[in-house]
């Protein structure tokens, strides 16, 4: 591995954890940045297809649903389809007629960049009281009072957290088997990844997932907890396989160079784009069903 890639990540990796203990704004505004900057790099792929989307228009209401997010998840639902509304209106009076591939391009930057992404917002919020002083910057909720009195990480705080180990654990689980072990080619979209390797990734996500769902005492934790790691392992490969897929596409090996060692934002955070919605509905849906 890059002696810049393994620098690039110790910079990067306790900026990362601060903003996510810290929660509310203080994680929203941090998450905003790099979904601009995501957004900036995906404009760029499609502008190398010859592709013209409606760039500012998607990049301001990308950010928007990300905030809305942290302010009611229920904003940003009805946000969705209003923007991806607005973004038709303002291509359809372009002085240049847009195209099919204008219009697609750009409804897919808002849901792949903006839509999908804000769910991390949710999922550090879950169990968080919504209240007015969240709209200017008030300590971070970290703690939550158990029933037996002992002060525990928040239930937001915990599932981001596991989400993020499942995600890391996979990626380097990934690279490490599969580097050593490797032998059969996984896809043509992205030649050095192997059987062999995803699989492992995979359990290593399960791994992860199991040992959390039996620190916070998820009802029938190891099936749970099997489970949840085979979701997000799985949806933390399709990640990587779809932005490859963008990249070969529009001809560029890194979608920017932001990262040393790395390449751009979507280069390091294309594992983690599909997997934020998959976990906050199994803690919103799933699991109360199972308490129940």
């Amino acid at each position: 591995m890059p002696w810049s890639r393994i620098l690039s990540t110790i910079v990067a990796s306790p900026l990362a954890l601060g903003a996510i203990w810290l929660g509310g704004w203080y994680y929203t505004l941090g998450f905003a940045i790099l979904v601009y900057l995501a957004h900036r790099e995906y404009l760029n792929l499609v502008r190398a297809k010859g592709i013209i989307p409606a760039g500012k228009t998607s990049l301001f209401l990308t950010i928007c649903l990300v905030c809305c997010a942290n302010i009611n998840p229920q904003f940003a639902d009805a946000l969705l389809p209003l923007a991806g509304t607005f973004i038709c209106f303002y291509l359809l009076f372009k002085p240049k007629m847009a195209t099919i591939a204008d219009l697609a391009a750009s409804i897919l930057g808002l849901f792949y960049i903006g839509y999908l992404p804000s769910f991390w917002v949710r999922l550090r919020s879950l169990g968080r009281s919504l209240t007015l002083n969240d709209s200017v910057f008030p300590f971070p909720e970290t703690w939550q009072l158990g029933a037996d009195g002992v002060r525990h990480l928040s239930e937001g705080l915990t599932l981001t957290l596991i989400a993020f180990g499942c995600i890391v654990a996979a990626d380097i689980g990934a690279y490490v088997f599969g580097r050593c072990f490797g032998r059969t080619p996984l896809s043509d979209i992205s030649p050095k990844k192997t059987v062999e390797g995803a699989i492992f990734g995979i359990a290593s996500s399960v791994a992860v997932a199991t040992a959390g769902g039996w620190y916070i005492h998820w009802p029938a934790w190891p099936e749970t907890g099997v489970a949840l790691g085979l979701l997000i392992g799985i949806a933390s490969l399709l990640g990587d396989l779809t932005e490859s897929l963008m990249k070969r596409d529009a001809g560029v090996k890194d979608s920017g160079q932001l990262i040393p060692g790395h390449g751009g934002i979507l280069d390091r955070a294309d594992s983690y784009v599909f997997t934020a919605p998959i976990v906050y509905y199994f803690a919103t849906l799933v699991l109360p069903l199972l308490r129940g």
